[in-house]
């Protein structure tokens, strides 16, 4: 079916879209493509760091793992150190083994009951290349 249309008087049939038409159409595929690519590369990166962050607090809980061990003073080991009591499979084993950290314990405040116990309040810092963590924590002596 063609369409017929009428300028100054001349009559010429229409069989397809005008050079704008396209350019419009283009153009609005063109915006949508690139806000859909935005959507994704926002998302992957958010997933990258709650990804991490979960590492890192798996980490702690590790630290936790073994509150009597390790924390309460200033080493240099590796994390498959702090998971030695726990039955990993040998790929996260080497893989921990390549993390080194630097724990650091600090005493806060240190209160001295009437029963000769003391509650001492710190803060274990674990840092790595990739990540630091604070923790604070309560022991008595």
């Amino acid at each position: 079916m063609k369409l017929s249309v009428s300028v100054w008087g001349m009559t010429r049939a229409r069989d397809g879209f005008t050079l704008i038409e396209v350019m419009v159409a283009v153009m609005i595929v063109s915006v949508v493509i690139g806000a859909l690519w935005q959507m994704r590369g926002d998302a992957t990166q958010k997933f990258f760091q709650f990804q991490k962050m979960t590492q890192n607090n798996q980490y702690m809980s590790f630290l936790l793992g073994n509150a009597q061990k390790y924390g309460f003073e200033k080493s240099n080991i590796d994390l498959r150190t702090l998971v030695d009591d726990f039955d990993l499979e040998s790929n996260l084993r080497r893989q921990l083994k390549r993390v080194k950290i630097a724990l650091s314990y600090d005493v806060l405040n240190a209160i001295d009951t009437n029963d000769s116990v003391i509650l001492e309040i710190g803060k274990t810092k674990m840092h790595s290349k990739d990540f630091t963590h604070t923790l604070l924590r309560v022991r008595t002596q």
